[in-house]
């Protein structure tokens, strides 16, 4: 059965950017009551505003679980809560041997903890309801490891794994799971990265809609651009030195090793000054 996406309750989470915000203002031209939750509450404020008193916003710290129960008494008049859209999330770059190790602390307090931390938060009223739908972002690099973002990469691998355990535990509830995985994006999280053969990158809004697909007719993974889950399943199948032979060939492996880092550089500010929040 397909659902409808008018009259739902949901969150998003980093919603005052890129994929957060596309996902946000699509699910709340849709129709559906939104929260928009964001380190950026200004920001996200300004997302929320053109839809009225259906679509709030407020402050959001993923990696707090007291921030979380501040956000949910604060929106909790949208609620019941019929999605979390766990998005939030910071992509710095590098070699992981240069990476302080607030920062590398820091990618996994946002991406891996700020999805266990939502799911720990509204979950619980899911399954006492005996319906929900947890909508995890990770990322291609959680499941093709890649260069000079280990740590990014390790992130989303949690996430992928994370999400695999979850929907399990939560089925019998009623509750589903779905985890997202975008190529390269074209947010400010990817600014720099070049493209490169065989990598197809996406818009914000291109992910936002695969979203919306998930919560009409829920499924455990998708991935944005959609056809690239099929030739991946099968690269991952295939012998260690046949898909390095293809890894290079595509020249996917390389891509964020050849990041810009002028072109980066107001985006890895800001994600530093996250971890310093």
């Amino acid at each position: 059965m397909t659902r409808k996406i008018a009259g739902m309750a949901v969150i998003v989470t980093g919603g005052a950017r890129g994929i957060g915000r596309a996902t946000a203002e699509r699910l709340a031209r849709l129709g559906a009551s939104v929260a928009i939750g964001d380190l950026d509450a200004d920001l996200a404020a300004t997302v929320a505003a053109p839809f009225g008193d259906r679509v709030t916003a407020a402050r959001l710290d993923v990696t707090d679980p007291g921030s979380w129960a501040d956000f949910l008494a604060g929106t909790g008049h949208l609620g019941p809560w019929d999605a979390l859209i766990n998005n939030a999330g910071i992509m710095p770059l590098g070699s992981l041997l240069k990476e302080p190790d607030q920062l590398t602390r820091a990618i996994f307090d946002v991406n891996v903890f700020g999805a266990i931390n939502g799911t720990k938060a509204v979950a619980p009223g899911m399954v006492e309801r005996g319906r929900g739908h947890i909508v995890n972002v990770a990322s291609a690099v959680g499941r093709i490891a890649v260069p000079n973002a280990a740590s990014y990469s390790a992130s989303k691998f949690a996430v992928v794994g994370f999400s695999e355990a979850i929907r399990a535990e939560l089925a019998p509830a009623g509750v589903d799971v779905t985890v997202i995985l975008p190529t390269v994006v074209r947010t400010e999280l990817s600014a720099g990265i070049p493209t490169g053969r065989g990598v197809t990158s996406v818009s914000p809004e291109q992910v936002a809609e695969v979203i919306e697909s998930a919560l009409r007719k829920p499924q455990p993974e998708l991935w944005v651009p959609r056809w690239v889950q099929a030739p991946t399943k099968v690269t991952q199948a295939l012998p260690r030195r046949v898909a390095g032979v293809l890894d290079r060939l595509s020249d996917a492996g390389g891509l964020l090793s050849r990041a810009d880092p002028a072109a980066r550089e107001a985006y890895e500010e800001r994600a530093r000054r996250a971890t310093r929040d």
